[in-house]
């Protein structure tokens, strides 16, 4: 199991980016979480396999309807420690 922090960013506040990556991620079986970064992106942090943050990364490009990615910023983090659900965080 690997850990990856992406910041997505685009229109994906207030369009319902943050329940879409929840679903995706419990589809896919990844564990961690999604908020809303203060600079209006949003922060994704995911503990899964290889194939599934693959599979997570590329769902992130595409976004909900209504949603307008513009990049995604991708890097390794420290584990998550019984990271088995996902979920989201709070508002800034």
């Amino acid at each position: 199991m690997i850990t990856r922090r992406y910041l997505v960013r685009g229109r994906v506040q207030g369009v319902g980016f943050r329940w879409f990556v929840q679903r995706e991620a419990q589809t896919l079986g990844i564990g961690g979480w999604v908020r809303n970064d203060p600079q209006g992106a949003v922060e994704v942090l995911a503990t899964g396999s290889e194939e599934q943050l693959a599979a997570l990364a590329a769902r992130l490009r595409t976004g909900p309807r209504g949603a307008r990615v513009d990049a995604v910023e991708q890097s390794d983090a420290a584990a998550l420690d019984g990271a088995k659900s996902f979920r989201i965080e709070g508002a800034w």
